[in-house]
Formats: C-alpha cells, sequence, structure tokens
C-alpha cells in the first residue's frame, strides 16, 4: 500500500478512537480503504439509519436521494453492522442527525369505564366485535420507556385480543365462528364472577384465500423523519411484501406536502421493483393525508376485483395538517368508499405526536384494523405472523348482544368496548356499521356479573317498581349470546346464539380454562393503567400471580413479554408516586 494511503488509514483509525471518547462528537460512515474490495459508501440518511437499527439495508439498496446524516458513536449497532460491510467511522464534528422529535401531542379520545348495570332495568347489552390490537403496542413502547402510559391510550379489549386463544376453531366459511363461554368467580370481587365470551374465525387457507389488490399509503411528510417511524414503515412494508404471491398486486401513494403516485399497480411478484420504491422514500414537508387518502382509494378502484380483498393500508403517525383535517369528514369519505367495497386499514407509528384518535376513526369507519408498529418484532406479528387475518376478512360488521337472566345475574358490566357500543335495536339493523374480523383471529369479551344475592355494586330505589321477571326464563342460564355478522361479500345478516349456561361454570377461578385465566390477568391490568376504579384490591403483584399460573405455551414468547410489561408498570408506578 502507498505510504499516503497507509498514512491516510492510520490517521482514520486514530481519529475513531479519538471519536469514541467523545460524546459530543459524531461518525459517519464512509468505506475502509483497507477492504480488498471497494466497500459501498452509507450515501444516504436511511442507509445509514438501517445499519444502525438493523444491520441491513432495506432490499440491500442505497438509491435515495436524501443526504447523509450523522450516526452517533455511542450507537452499539454502529460498530458491527457497518464494520462487517467494510465500512469503517470517520470523525468529525456535526450537528444531531435531523430527526423529527416531538413530545406530549398524542392524541387519544378520553372515555370513562363502562359502569354497572341493573339487570331488571337493562338486560341487554350490545357491542361491535373489535380485533384491534394498536393499544398494547402503545402500552409496550411507553413502558418500554419506564413511563406509565396515559389512561386514554389504554382500551382494554386491544390488550385481552393482543393475545391468541386456543379456542376450538369454527368449521366452514358460511358459519365462520365458534363461540366459547366460561364462567368463573372474578379475582379482585368476592361474591362476583367474570364470564369470557371467546370467539374464533374461520381460518382460510393460504390456496384458497383470494387474490390481495393493495395500495400501500405512506405519510413521508416531516414528522415522520424518526428511527421509530419512516425507516420502520419500511421494514414493515418490506415483510409484508413477502406475505403475497404473484396473484395479488399493490400500489404506493405517498404523501407530504402533496400526494403522488410513486408505484402503479404492480405484481406483488416485482419483489425488486417495489421494494426499491419503497427503499427511496424520504420524509419531509407537511402532511396531505387526505389527498393522499383519495388517490389511494382511486389506485384501488382502478384495479378493483369485485372477488378480491380491496384495501389500503396506510402507514403514518395520524398527524394529518394539510387538506380534509376534520375527523368526520374524513370518516364520511372513509365510509362512502366501503361501501364501493374498498377497506381501509391503518398502521401506526411513532410516539410524542401520534395521532390515535383520528387512526381509530379512519379504520373503524373504513371496515379495516388498526395496529402499533413500535418494533420489528411487532411488525412481524402483524405483517407476517397474522398476515391472513390481517388482510383477510372472514366476516364484516360482527356484532354481539349478550341478554342477562334477571332470576340468575342482578348485575352487570362490560370490561372494555367502550367505543364500540351499540344501541339494542342496532343489533338486528343491517345498515349499522359494526367490526371486522379476519382470517384465523380470536376475538374475546369479558363481562363482570354479580349473581342474585351477590354483593350489589348498585343499591335499590326507594320508590322503584321491580320490572316483572320473564315467565319463560330459565333460572339455570345467566344469560344468552347472539352474534350477528355478514359474509364479506354478502349484505344481509346471519346469526349465531349460544347460551351461558351451568354447563359452563367453573366453581373455583383456578379451574377455569388456562386461556380465560390469562385473559382475566390481561383485563385486569389494563383496568389498572385506567385508575382501577372496579379493580377492588388488585394490584400490580396479583396480575402477575394470575398471568405467570396461566402462561401456559408461549411459543412466540407473547405472554412472558406482559409479565414483564407488568413488572414494568409496577416500577413505573412506584416511581411516579415518588415524583
Amino acid at each position: 500500500m502507498p505510504r499516503l494511503s497507509q498514512a491516510l488509514a492510520t490517521g482514520l483509525m486514530l481519529a475513531l478512537v479519538a471519536a469514541c471518547t467523545d460524546s459530543d462528537r459524531r461518525v459517519a460512515a464512509i468505506p475502509d480503504p483497507a477492504a480488498a474490495a471497494p466497500a459501498p459508501e452509507a450515501k444516504t440518511a436511511q442507509e445509514a439509519q438501517d445499519i444502525v437499527l438493523t444491520g441491513s439495508r432495506v432490499a440491500g439498496r442505497r438509491d435515495s436521494a436524501t443526504p447523509v446524516t450523522a450516526l452517533s458513536s455511542a450507537s452499539p449497532a454502529f460498530a458491527p453492522a457497518a464494520r462487517s460491510r467494510g465500512y469503517v467511522a470517520r470523525a468529525e464534528p456535526m450537528p444531531a442527525p435531523p430527526y423529527y422529535r416531538d413530545t406530549g401531542r398524542d392524541k387519544f379520545t378520553a372515555t370513562q369505564q363502562n359502569a354497572f348495570k341493573i339487570v331488571r332495568e337493562e338486560p341487554v347489552s350490545t357491542f361491535s366485535l373489535d380485533v384491534d390490537t394498536a393499544s398494547y403496542s402503545f402500552v409496550r413502547a411507553s413502558l418500554n420507556q419506564n413511563v406509565l402510559p396515559q389512561p386514554a391510550a389504554v382500551r382494554t379489549e386491544e390488550m385481552v385480543n393482543y393475545f391468541p386463544y386456543d379456542y376450538a376453531p369454527a368449521r366452514t366459511a358460511d358459519q365462520p365462528f365458534s363461540t366459547n363461554v366460561a364462567v368463573f368467580p372474578s379475582p379482585w370481587s368476592p361474591g362476583r364472577k367474570l364470564v369470557r365470551i371467546g370467539v374464533k374465525g374461520y381460518e382460510i387457507q393460504r390456496a384458497s384465500r383470494p387474490r390481495a389488490n393493495l395500495v400501500f399509503l405512506i405519510d413521508t411528510s416531516g414528522s415522520m423523519n424518526a428511527p421509530n417511524k419512516l425507516p420502520l414503515v419500511k421494514q414493515s412494508l418490506a415483510m409484508l411484501l413477502d406475505q403475497l404471491d404473484g396473484k395479488d398486486s399493490v400500489a404506493i401513494v405517498t404523501y407530504a406536502g402533496s400526494a403522488g403516485t410513486a408505484l402503479e399497480p404492480t405484481p406483488a411478484s416485482s419483489k425488486d421493483k417495489i421494494l426499491a420504491v419503497i427503499d427511496r422514500l424520504g420524509a419531509g414537508g407537511s402532511t396531505a393525508g387526505a389527498e393522499g387518502i383519495r388517490q389511494a382509494y382511486a389506485l384501488a378502484e382502478q384495479n378493483f376485483d369485485p372477488k378480491g380483498v380491496n384495501r389500503v393500508i396506510l402507514a403514518t403517525d395520524g398527524d394529518f395538517n394539510v387538506g380534509i383535517t376534520n375527523d368526520n369528514e374524513l370518516k364520511g369519505y372513509v365510509e362512502r368508499e366501503r361501501g364501493k367495497g374498498v377497506f381501509l386499514s391503518v398502521l401506526g407509528f411513532g410516539m410524542g405526536n401520534y395521532n390515535d384518535a383520528l387512526m381509530q376513526t379512519l379504520a373503524q369507519n373504513g371496515n379495516g384494523a388498526a395496529a402499533y408498529i413500535d418494533t420489528i418484532g411487532e411488525a412481524r406479528k402483524t405483517l407476517v405472523d397474522e398476515a391472513t387475518s390481517t388482510l383477510f376478512p372472514i366476516a364484516k360488521d360482527v356484532k354481539i348482544q349478550v341478554e342477562f337472566n334477571p332470576r340468575a345475574v342482578s348485575e352487570y358490566r362490560l370490561i372494555g368496548y367502550e367505543t364500540r357500543m351499540l344501541n339494542r335495536d342496532d343489533f338486528d339493523n343491517d345498515k349499522v356499521d359494526a367490526g371486522d374480523v379476519g382470517s384465523g383471529q380470536t376475538v374475546t369479551a369479558i363481562y363482570e356479573v354479580t349473581p342474585v344475592g351477590g354483593p350489589r355494586a348498585i343499591g335499590d330505589l326507594r320508590y322503584a317498581e321491580q320490572a316483572p321477571v320473564a315467565a319463560g326464563a330459565r333460572s339455570d342460564e345467566l344469560g344468552f349470546v347472539k352474534i350477528r355478522y355478514k359474509l364479506p361479500k354478502s349484505d344481509t345478516s346471519r346469526l349465531l346464539t349460544t347460551p351461558i349456561d351451568r354447563g359452563t361454570t367453573f366453581a373455583r377461578f383456578e379451574d377455569a380454562p388456562r386461556d380465560a385465566r390469562f385473559a382475566a390477568a390481561v383485563a385486569g391490568f389494563a383496568e389498572l393503567l385506567r385508575g382501577g376504579r372496579y379493580n377492588g384490591q388488585l394490584g400490580f403483584d396479583e396480575v402477575l400471580g394470575m398471568a405467570s399460573a396461566a402462561r401456559g405455551e408461549d411459543g412466540f414468547g407473547y405472554r412472558s413479554e406482559f409479565i414483564q410489561l407488568v413488572r414494568a408498570a409496577k416500577t413505573a408506578h412506584a416511581m411516579a408516586a415518588l415524583q
């Protein structure tokens, strides 16, 4: 090697050592002059981020036009990831990366916990099934920062439904649900019982699933310029692409200050072409989300398949600030497109400026699910392990109605589902929109009930007349469950029914099915995070005991992770009390 090159290499290495001891200095990736072959240079901010975050570039490409930004020498991922690709570090004083930073602007819709209702006055409870899981992921992201989530961010049903449960499978696509009921003592209110209603959707086999016509609608505004936003979006969509095949199609629309089509409908088998477009995306500008939604729907309609699944997948932090920004206007637009057969799912990213309220509105009215992606692991769970349930519905407008028997139950309370409540007459009205269930999904609802003669939460009125009990009411049933649903291509609902009888009752909490006990632990934890108004003496230690005893088979580690989150919440709660 020429002496000048040797000197240069020596100087660079000495500078690297100096930089590693100076926390105020930054390093940028350059090719190693001593490498046997010319090494690729980290020419873009995105490429450099990918090396730090995951040790690889999305699809191995480096053709973004975004200028390279500095990387912190403190990053533990830099050295092994960059060096293994022939990168070294050059020390030079550089400004911190121009990542978007925002705190305290997360938007959630606050709701009060469902209260107890008197069965003689209001025996019927009606709600829309919910399969969203966004709340659990956001709670996890908060606790991983040793911060308790704001109570409005905690939706109990989404915490419970994050986990798969071993319910009996549905038998046919025409009758796409199985119902599993268990009644057991409440672990936090002596004298009361929990009624767990578990539903499992029919699982579509990969070979027989319908064609997917997908449009990725990607937020590339300035607020997405953070490592846990646009870089994570790219990696998430790349994983989802691997679940598609040649019969499926993908289009891409991006939006920032304005919206545009980045990729016309393309067969999903053209992975290199699609990944190249995804990899070139950069963040900057304001957020013209409404115009992006219009263009995405137009592309979906252009490639519409009446026998397939036509879906827009929105990836954003929800910060719409250009165009239609009123939630009701966006809701109306999404509803009209839903009527044409194009559905909308939402993937949320980031913290500090996360608009959960808007994304819930869009997903609920777009016949789609809302998920929050905080890690690569969550992206894999949502878009790989659960891809068929995320993309392919087996029923739409799914509603549950439970009628409690006043001979057996004096009071009841639905735990969670506050944003999914329906009027009693909505149940039989096929014009009323409700939730959607995907292939193989499990959905769980839990009621807390007070048996007749048990400890009441609401006392009798002095002058109230007692409503008569129907002559045909059976004393051996606590209640009756009705599920109404429509098949994906139908506008006429069907009905399934299941009694809550003595055969579903367990005398001790410890004798209840393992999944029912674990779901109770998750529900109790969520209610604690919301304030614990109805949890009696339940605390984090009791939740830990229940969850640990009911963990069971845990191939993906979701339940073990939950136990660690409860421990994290206990620590964060103790720290908050000291402040």
